[in-house]
């Protein structure tokens, strides 16, 4: 399998996706998701640059304290609607220190590429829209550890009351047996490999040794 350092390897994934057929509206969706604390938005944050500065957006906009994983309808009606239309989308984040959504709403206007970066963003309801799918490829404890250690001991609770979430999230409604990608994190840079879904019609790209 053919392994992608962090600068020329992006630009060569970059190149691929945006030769998608768009997949919401004008709008070639990629989701990258993964457990929390497996490399997500630093990968997207990337991935993006390469794309000469795509738009991110981040499930985290549209999850509150109370609905972890209930935002589907948000991102739906918000976002994706718009988007599928040709138009801008138009959605207030939601504040994670004030616990309410910003009363001002960002702008999103449809791009050649737009990555949805988040814990579940690959879920059932979303991927009808979808033109990729990327799974971080890092194990839930591994993820989990490495998302603890960042963010310290004084969001202990808060992870208290994720694990057990997110690990009913996706038993219910798993993304990664639906990702064509496979996206591992090296010293060296990232590795991508064919996901499970490799047969179907979010295959990856041939990879050459």
């Amino acid at each position: 399998m053919r392994t992608y350092p962090p600068v020329g390897g992006l630009d060569a994934l970059a190149r691929r996706l945006r030769a998608l057929p768009p997949s919401c509206g004008p709008v070639r969706l990629v989701a990258v998701d993964g457990h929390a604390g497996s490399g997500k938005t630093t990968f997207a944050g990337r991935l993006a640059e390469a794309l000469g500065g795509a738009p991110v957006l981040h499930t985290d906009d549209f999850a509150t304290h109370e609905e972890l994983f209930g935002w589907a309808g948000r991102l739906r009606s918000e976002v994706l609607a718009p988007l599928a239309r040709g138009t801008a989308a138009r959605y207030a984040p939601y504040d994670w220190v004030e616990r309410r959504f910003a009363t001002t709403r960002r702008r999103l206007d449809p791009a050649p590429v737009v990555l949805l970066e988040g814990v579940g963003s690959g879920r059932r309801a979303v991927r009808p829209r979808l033109a990729r799918l990327l799974w971080m490829d890092l194990p839930e404890r591994d993820s989990w550890r490495r998302g603890q250690l960042r963010d310290g001991p004084e969001l202990s609770a808060f992870w208290d009351g994720w694990l057990p979430a997110e690990r009913a999230h996706f038993a219910a409604d798993p993304s990664r047996p639906y990702a064509g990608t496979l996206v591992l994190q090296r010293k060296e840079g990232y590795e991508v490999l064919p996901g499970p879904a490799a047969n179907d019609g979010n295959a990856p790209w041939p990879h050459t040794a």
